[in-house]
């Protein structure tokens, strides 16, 4: 798709379907920063004492320390965007019939 499709077919989409998109990348993001924390922490839980012999304890705690940051700041963004997505709900029609 080129960047004028693109930029027509964002367009075109209502605030609820943007939110919608960005809750989807969101998630996405979230599910591959929890595999990520999971086996950063399988791997520091197999080779603690080798890092330790080599002094590079602190630097692998640092990074599973922002993994599990960014997991957390996903999942509070994640609840934001489904708290908009409820409230940009298009209000249910009445008096059909």
């Amino acid at each position: 798709m080129e960047a004028a499709e693109v930029a027509m077919s964002t367009e075109n989409k209502s605030p609820l379907e943007h939110v919608n998109d960005a809750l989807a990348q969101l998630k996405e993001m979230r599910h591959y920063s929890k595999n990520y924390v999971e086996q950063l922490t399988a791997q520091w839980l197999l080779f603690d004492g080798e890092l330790s012999k080599l002094k590079q304890t602190s630097r692998i705690e640092d990074l599973m320390t922002r993994q599990g940051e960014l997991h957390d700041a996903l999942e509070a963004e994640i609840a934001e965007l489904e708290a908009l997505a409820v409230e940009l709900q298009p209000a249910p029609e009445e008096g059909a019939g």
